[in-house]
């Protein structure tokens, strides 16, 4: 009973700091991004609504990344309260073992690593893709949201268009419009013809059908087209009609490798029918394995980490350096888990990167055990 009293006091502080320390750090980052998603209104001219519920819905992504870092935090910060308020002392005095607390920390780092097992495969890319077809799906005219007079606008990948005046009645003066594709897919569509590609267009005005907002009315100008053998063909027309339907802005896109589910990454990896379909291009193969390490072998250290931060149990009466030694392990799990983020980015670059990624943890945390048990089996 006693010492079920004491894990359910321990848990309780751990899972508080837990939260504080996770939510925290979050925040800080999601502040940061949200600004940069700014980009989605000025730039691509999608609707307040849609920013907030896009930035929303990134904040998934950022919990998954911060959970081994705020799990470290919250080990140290649980450690040093118990520490500095002499509980730690009295349990010890009381006939606590030390290993029964390690082996606490280390049952719940198991539950932590699972929680982010589900997050990082399941919930992450779900969420992300989710957030990709709400851009997808929106409903915006790119060129009444988003052209800016007196610059190139360059909003729609291959497009870019000029508009020197927009006049109060919604008429664009002296507009420039030049498409560049470098596959058979045509961007514009010059009065319901897309047999010509690589247009360059000049017209003096130039005004929206309002009914449909996907015709563009030019008036007063030249084209300039691209023929078979390097041609130019170049027609001076009085009035002509552009339609614009279908028109994608840059931040619509298919889906990043962190949007795609784990099954598709691992069916992509694996199987080489796979290799070209739009989620698993053959040229992101590293990137493709980068990120399944990233899920599955990224929560493997957090358990290694729990076993590093037993140390900040050594008493300074039982070490000479034990003051020192506390703060050495603190920052051997840290820097261990820095060190895992950024060999995680290469780790897709062979398979044996990968493997020395998954075996490190896999190695070490029954290694770090029995040191533990060596070093604590026979202290209070």
């Amino acid at each position: 009973m006693f010492s079920d009293k004491i894990y359910k006091h321990f848990f309780s502080e751990l899972s508080k700091h837990f939260f504080i320390v996770l939510f925290a750090l979050s925040a800080v980052v999601w502040a940061v991004q949200s600004v940069n998603f700014l980009d989605l209104i000025v730039e691509d001219g999608h609707s307040v609504f849609l920013y907030l519920k896009y930035s929303f819905l990134n904040v998934v992504k950022i919990l998954t990344k911060f959970i081994p870092l705020s799990f470290l935090i919250s080990i140290i910060m649980t450690i040093e309260k118990f520490d500095g308020d002499n509980e730690l002392m009295a349990l010890w005095t009381a006939g606590l073992s030390k290993i029964k607390i390690i082996n606490f920390f280390f049952k719940v780092s198991i539950l932590v690593t699972l929680l982010q097992l589900f997050l990082a495969c399941i919930v992450n890319p779900l969420v992300l893709n989710h957030s990709r077809s709400l851009i997808k799906s929106s409903d915006i005219n790119f060129v009444t949201g988003t052209i800016k007079t007196n610059q190139f606008n360059d909003t729609v990948a291959g497009l870019t268009i000029f508009v020197e005046e927009k006049s109060d009645d919604g008429y664009f003066k002296n507009i420039f419009i030049r498409e560049l594709v470098r596959d058979e897919s045509k961007l514009l569509k010059l009065n319901g013809d897309k047999s010509v590609s690589n247009l360059t267009i000049f017209a003096k005005k130039a005004k929206l059908i309002e009914a449909s907002d996907s015709l563009l009315v030019l008036e007063k100008g030249t084209i300039h087209s691209e023929q078979k053998g390097g041609k130019v063909k170049v027609i001076n027309f009085e009035k002509t009609k552009l339609n614009l339907s279908g028109m994608k802005t840059k931040s619509i896109t298919q889906a990043k490798v962190q949007e795609t589910t784990s099954k598709t990454l691992i069916d992509c990896f694996f199987n080489n029918d796979q290799k070209n379909s739009i989620n698993c291009p053959a040229k992101k193969k590293y990137e493709v394995l980068a990120e399944i390490n990233r899920r599955f072998g990224m929560p493997l250290y957090i358990p290694f980490i729990s076993l590093l931060c037993s140390f900040l149990l050594i008493n300074r009466e039982e070490s000479k350096f034990g003051g020192f030694f506390k703060y050495l392990y603190g920052g051997i799990a840290l820097t261990t888990l820095i060190t895992a983020e950024i060999l995680v980015r290469y780790s897709g670059l062979s398979y044996y990167y990968s493997l020395v990624y998954y075996l490190f943890p896999l190695v070490f945390i029954p290694i770090l055990y029995l040191e533990i048990l060596r070093k604590f089996s026979f202290r209070t």
